[in-house]
């Protein structure tokens, strides 16, 4: 199964069956947090909802259609960070990523980042990914604006957030662009 470090403290694996509790845990405890910018939250009510979002990332793994790798950070799950889906005939993908609100400001999501862009460009052989955060999520936006993605522009009213629609900033990053 995929695993790697990102930093000393930090591992990037593949979420598997036996991380379903770990992660329903995490998110259970980072609703209000996670709320009021990712609309799967309400999606994940249950263990059994989480168990089965977990076996859905393992078939497009195995499909390869997709990667789902949960953010260990000092051997506790911290967040997620996903490549899915892959569009192989255009070679491209778009990265999603969330933390629990403990693991924040620590420069994880950068690190992890990094590392799924060495993934997605080296071992896969991508050409383009994507990262698509609502406009007005200023902690996320910052994410691909350091890791040297182009912003394309925004796609208003790009998604449906609980009880209103929110504008999505849209960005790039292809093999040949220049990275910090």
């Amino acid at each position: 199964m995929f695993r790697t470090r990102v930093g000393e403290q930090t591992e990037l694996a593949l979420m598997e069956h036996r991380h379903a509790l770990e992660l329903f845990t995490l998110i259970d405890s980072n609703r209000a947090h996670l709320r009021p910018w990712m609309n799967w939250v309400d999606q994940r009510r249950t263990l059994g909802d989480v168990a089965n979002y977990v076996a859905l990332g393992l078939k497009q793994f195995a499909l390869s259609q997709g990667i789902y790798m949960g953010i260990w950070h000092e051997g506790k799950l911290g967040g997620m960070i996903n490549c899915a889906p892959i569009d192989w005939p255009n070679k491209s993908t778009a990265i999603e990523y969330w933390l629990g609100a403990p693991y924040q400001g620590k420069g994880i999501v950068t690190a992890s980042c990094r590392a799924v862009i060495d993934y997605a460009f080296g071992t896969v052989g991508l050409n383009r990914l994507t990262i698509r955060v609502a406009a007005e999520n200023r902690r996320s936006r910052v994410i691909p604006e350091r890791l040297g993605f182009t912003f394309e522009g925004l796609a208003r009213d790009g998604e449906w957030l609980h009880d209103h629609f929110v504008d999505h900033a849209i960005y790039s990053l292809l093999r040949r662009d220049k990275r910090p």
